[in-house]
C-alpha cells in the first residue's frame, strides 16, 4: 500500500534532514520532486497543486528555515498537509439511526462490491455485535443472488431469500420489511453494478434509494483504476449523494492517486478499505495513520489493533511461560512466523514500524520475505515432534529427510537452525527487558514476561490509554529502541542489511546491538551477523 509513493517522498524528504540549514530555493527544490512524485502516483493535477501550495505557504516562513531542525519541520509540515487531504479525522459507519438501519452499497461491476458487502457484514457483527441481514438486488448478473448466499454462509450473515422475477425495488422492500419483522439491526442492500457508468444504472439506484431511504450510501471502488475511481466517486455522488467511500485491492495499489485524491475531489469520506482477499481484510481509514506510513514514519497504533485482531491470547501467555525458563524451541518458531503471516506477512508489519523503509527494501534484495516465511513453515512441518524440541538431533541424514519432505536444501536447513538459535538468545532477552521500547512491544505481542497483559487493557486498543500509545509511537519514531524485527525478531540479517541508526537498543548483558558486532553473553551467536571475537 502506497510502497511507491512512500519510496519517492521518503528519499525527497530525508535529503532535506540531512542539511544543517535551508534556503527558500531547497524547499521549493523539494517541492518540485513532491509534486512530480504526486503525479506519478496518479493523485488528481487540482489535489497535487493544492497540497504543494499549502506546503511551500508554511515552508518558507522564517519559524521553519531558521529553526534547529528545519528538514523536521519540513517533514511535520508534509505530514499535515497529507493528513488534511485525506480528510482529517477518520469516519466510520455509523449506525445511528432507528433498526433495521439500511446500508446501500453502489459501484460499478468488478469493483469488489458483493465480497465488500460481506465483509462489512462480518465486521459489524464480529466487531459491534448487531444482526445484519445481506439482500442481492442485483438481477441481470447471472448468479449474483447466489453469491451473496454463499458468502453469506462463508462470514455467517443471514441473506435474504431469493423470490424470481422480483425488481431491484421489490427486493429492497422486502429486505427492509423482512429485517423489521426479524429484528435486524442492519439490513445490507447490494445493488448492481455496469461496466460503466450509464443512466440505466444511475436510475435504478436513485430509485432504491428513494425507496428505502438509508442510513449511509456507500460506494465501493477499485484503488487500482486511480483516476477512474475518482470520477466515479463524482459521477454517484452527483445522482445519489454518497455518504462514504469503500476502496478495494488497496494492498495491490503501489501508488495510491485513488486514495489521496478522493477526499479532496468529492469531498465524501474514504471509510474503509480492502486489503486482501479474505472474509477480515478490511482497514478503518485513518488518514493520520496513512500519512505516517507514506512518509515511513510507521503505525503503531494499527500494529496493535491488528495484532489484538489476531494474536491467540492464551498461546501467547504460554510462550511468555515458556521463555521465561529459557525455553523456545522450534514449534514456537513455527508458531511465531504463523503469527507473522496473520499479521500481514513482514512487509505488512514492517511497513507499520517506524524508519523501516530502507531495511525493507535491503531484506527484500536480500530474500528475506514472505516466500521465505513458507519455506521455513514448511521445513519445521516436515520435521517429527522430537526433533522441533530438540534441534540437535538433526544430523545430516535426518536434514536429507526433512529436505526432501519440504522440498528445500540441507543449506535451507542449516540457515533455519542459526535463524532459530539468535532467535532464542534474542526471544531470552527480550523476556528479561521489561522496559524500554523492545519491552513494550515484547509484552504486546506475549514475548514479555508480562504477557498479554503487558499494555493497558491487554491487547484491546479500545482499553488502552491513548496518551501511551501516542508516546509509544513518538518515542519509537525518534530512534527511542526499536526491536529488531517484529514479532519474534528477525536475526541472522544477510549481509548488507543494516538496521537504521538507533534502532536496535541496548540491552542489559548484550553490548550494543550493532550489527556486525559480537554480542557478549551470547556465547558467539551473534544474531545480527557477527563473528565471536
Amino acid at each position: 500500500m502506497f510502497g511507491t509513493l512512500s519510496d519517492r517522498l521518503s528519499g525527497i524528504l530525508s535529503g532535506l534532514t540531512r542539511r544543517g540549514s535551508l534556503t527558500e530555493e531547497d524547499v521549493n527544490a523539494a517541492l518540485r520532486e513532491v509534486r512530480k512524485a504526486l503525479l506519478e502516483a496518479d493523485v488528481a493535477l487540482e489535489v497535487v497543486r493544492s497540497f504543494t501550495e499549502k506546503v511551500r505557504e508554511r515552508a518558507v516562513g522564517a519559524e521553519v528555515l531558521k529553526s534547529v531542525t528545519p528538514g523536521q519541520q519540513v517533514i511535520k509540515i508534509v505530514n499535515d498537509a497529507l493528513i488534511d487531504m485525506l480528510g482529517g479525522e477518520g469516519e466510520g459507519i455509523t449506525l445511528d439511526a432507528v433498526p433495521p438501519v439500511p446500508i446501500l452499497m453502489v459501484g460499478l461491476q468488478g469493483s469488489g462490491k458483493t465480497t465488500s458487502t460481506a465483509k462489512i457484514a462480518k465486521r459489524l457483527t464480529d466487531r459491534n455485535k448487531k444482526r445484519v441481514l445481506m439482500a442481492s438486488l442485483d438481477t441481470r448478473r447471472p448468479a449474483a443472488m447466489e453469491q451473496l448466499a454463499i458468502l453469506g454462509k462463508q462470514v455467517g450473515v443471514e441473506t435474504l431469500p431469493i423470490v424470481a422475477g422480483q425488481s431491484a425495488v421489490q427486493i429492497a422492500r422486502r429486505a427492509i420489511e423482512a429485517g423489521r419483522l426479524g429484528g435486524y439491526d442492519v439490513v445490507m442492500l447490494d445493488t448492481a453494478g455496469r461496466v460503466t457508468l450509464d443512466d440505466t444504472l444511475m436510475a435504478e439506484v436513485a430509485e432504491v434509494k428513494a425507496a428505502t431511504n438509508p442510513h449511509e450510501v456507500l460506494l465501493v471502488a477499485d484503488a487500482l483504476t486511480g483516476q477512474d475511481a475518482v470520477n466515479t466517486a463524482r459521477a454517484f455522488d452527483a445522482r445519489v449523494g454518497l455518504t462514504g467511500i469503500v476502496l478495494t485491492r488497496m494492498d495491490g495499489d503501489g501508488r495510491g492517486g485513488a486514495a489521496l485524491s478522493m477526499r479532496a475531489v468529492t469531498g465524501k469520506p474514504i471509510k474503509l478499505v480492502g486489503t486482501g482477499e479474505k472474509v477480515d481484510a478490511l482497514e478503518d481509514f485513518h488518514p493520520s495513520r496513512v500519512a505516517n506510513r507514506i512518509l515511513g514514519m510507521g503505525d503503531i497504533v494499527g500494529l496493535v489493533e491488528r495484532a489484538a485482531e489476531t494474536v491467540d491470547a492464551d498461546k501467547a501467555q504460554a510462550l511468555a511461560q515458556r521463555l521465561a525458563k529459557g525455553n523456545f524451541d522450534l514449534s514456537d518458531m513455527r508458531m511465531q512466523l504463523q503469527q507473522m503471516e496473520k499479521m500481514g506477512g513482514l512487509g505488512g508489519v514492517m511497513g507499520m514500524l517506524p524508519g523501516m523503509k530502507q531495511m525493507q527494501g535491503q531484506l527484500a534484495n536480500s530474500g528475506v520475505n514472505d516466500k521465505m516465511m513458507k519455506r521455513q513453515i514448511a521445513i519445521i512441518d516436515s520435521m517429527t515432534a522430537a526433533e522441533r524440541k530438540n534441534p540437535d538431533l538433526l544430523k545430516n541424514s535426518r536434514k536429507k529427510r526433512i529436505a526432501a519432505g519440504s522440498g528445500t536444501s540441507p543449506e535451507a536447513i542449516n540457515k533455519l537452525l542459526k535463524m532459530h538459535r539468535g532467535m532464542a538468545d534474542m526471544m531470552k532477552a527480550m523476556s528479561k527487558q521489561k522496559g524500554g521500547m523492545l519491552g513494550k512491544l515484547g509484552q504486546m505481542f506475549g514475548i514479555g514476561g508480562g504477557g498479554m497483559g503487558g499494555l493497558p487493557g491487554g491487547l484491546d486498543p479500545s482499553k488502552m490509554d491513548p496518551a501511551q500509545l501516542a508516546e509509544l509511537q513518538k518515542q519509537m519514531g525518534a530512534g527511542g529502541g526499536m526491536p529488531g524485527l517484529p514479532p519474534g525478531g528477525f536475526p541472522g540479517l544477510p549481509k548488507g542489511v543494516t538496521p537504521p541508526a538507533g534502532m536496535m537498543p541496548k540491552l542489559p548483558g548484550l553490548g550494543s546491538g550493532l550489527p556486525g558486532r559480537s554480542l557478549p553473553g551470547l556465547g558467539g551467536n551473534n544474531p545480527f551477523g557477527g563473528k565471536k571475537k
